[in-house]
């Protein structure tokens, strides 16, 4: 499906005081965790973009019935599960098919799962292989969707994930409440820990002792009353923005402070960013805050290691942020990115190079030297909603006029993402 261009021109100071949309990561999980869990589970703030809604869309075809007094407000009335009368399409939800893989391995039903021409791209032997060893009946035939899932009695195991990945550690977990016996998982490095904190909160039998997981199953889940806090991810492009339009401050309120998750804020200041958070509290386990943000001269980084996992969804904003860098930018070990959404190392690259940028790909990551000038163009978003804002923060500073290709595919994370850029002052 076509989506509409985006058109962004070079803007002045960016001022104001703002939110962003829900987490998507915790949407998603919300709504899974709450068709599962036996009773009614509340949930405000909730995202309503196209990952979550497909993952929303697939809960109603197995049975679960939904109330949505407002957009982003869902009453779930979760329990036992029935088979859905066609396969499940989670289009481009990356999050929402891994996920409920490990959820339907444990259903005593057949099912399928599968999404857009995009999600087919994506590997997905990934789970298929540690959900096998559980003796789950699932197959993606060449590695890919759709999967075909059917009944069987799953058994806990002891997974050593080979790359960290809270999706395939997801998949494992969800599967593990339907297995005889504990599920450990075992993780090479640190990866977004969601899952673990909701089921916790949920009366899940979940325990973390350093880098390795155990869930033992305890019986249903407990509904849950869940206010969404702001998703980091989304506000990155808020905070890059501000950091490299001259004169910019902004504040962005009530965002998800998780330490899995906040890798670009340790980054950014190490560049020299001026950046200040404030603790506010909590919700479901996850710490929330305000970050304001000041227009900042920054210097250029090396980036590698474990930080990488913590901010593998940012490093296409990353790259607009280095190529305003005094100096050199180095990434490595960011391979995943090549098997997102997009090839997202191949794809900024390339469209980046569009607007004036010089940029080394690397196998693994980038050098960029900068501080560089960007010329307005046209531009592609490749359907990718992080390509589509990081080349809307770069169209504000380049010369002339700049037009993202199908770019409303922002809404896919960030609805609403023009109307904020608008309300703090970009010409967009």
């Amino acid at each position: 499906m076509s989506r509409g261009n985006l058109t962004i021109r070079r803007s002045d100071a960016l001022h104001g005081e703002t939110t962003v949309p829900g987490d998507k990561s915790i949407s998603h999980r919300a709504v899974l965790f709450g068709a599962i869990a036996q009773g009614v589970s509340h949930v405000r703030d909730w995202l309503a973009a196209g990952d979550t809604e497909a993952s929303l869309r697939s809960i109603q075809a197995l049975g679960v019935h939904v109330e949505r007094p407002k957009e982003n407000e869902l009453i779930i009335h979760g329990g036992k599960l029935r088979p859905a009368d066609a396969p499940l399409n989670l289009a481009n939800a990356g999050t929402g098919i891994r996920l409920l893989a490990g959820i339907m391995a444990g259903q005593s039903f057949e099912s399928v799962l599968d999404g857009s021409k995009q999600l087919r791209r994506r590997p997905m032997k990934r789970i298929v292989t540690p959900l096998q060893m559980m003796q789950a009946n699932i197959n993606a035939v060449g590695g890919f969707a759709p999967l075909y899932i059917k009944p069987s009695v799953l058994h806990g195991i002891t997974y050593k994930m080979p790359v960290a990945s809270a999706q395939v550690k997801s998949a494992v977990l969800l599967a593990g409440l339907y297995a005889k016996g504990a599920t450990a998982i075992v993780q090479p490095g640190p990866a977004r820990d969601h899952t673990e904190r909701m089921l916790q909160s949920a009366g899940a039998d979940v325990v973390v002792d350093g880098d390795t997981i155990v869930i033992t199953p305890n019986g249903a889940l407990r509904p849950f009353d869940l206010t969404v806090p702001g998703d980091i991810s989304s506000a990155a492009f808020l905070i890059v923005a501000a950091l490299i339009v001259p004169g910019s401050d902004v504040t962005i309120k009530h965002v998800n402070l998780n330490p899995t998750r906040t890798g670009l804020l340790d980054v950014l200041q190490a560049m020299d960013a001026d950046i200040s958070i404030t603790a506010t509290g909590s919700e479901a386990g996850e710490p929330v805050g305000d970050i304001h943000v000041r227009h900042s001269v920054l210097k250029g980084v090396e980036i590698g290691g474990d930080v990488v996992v913590r901010m593998i969804d940012e490093f296409p904003i990353l790259m607009v942020a280095a190529l305003c860098a005094e100096g050199e930018t180095i990434v490595r070990d960011a391979k995943e990115l090549r098997v997102k959404e997009t090839d997202r190392l191949a794809v900024m690259t390339s469209e980046l190079t569009k607007m004036g940028a010089d940029i080394t790909e690397t196998e693994d990551g980038f050098h960029i030297t900068g501080p560089q000038v960007l010329v307005g163009t046209t531009v592609e978003s490749h359907d990718d909603h992080r390509i589509a804002m990081s080349l809307a923060v770069a169209g504000l500073l380049a010369d002339g006029e700049t037009v993202i290709d199908e770019g409303e595919c922002a809404g896919d994370s960030f609805p609403g993402f023009v109307d904020t850029l608008r309300y703090l002052g970009a010409q967009v």
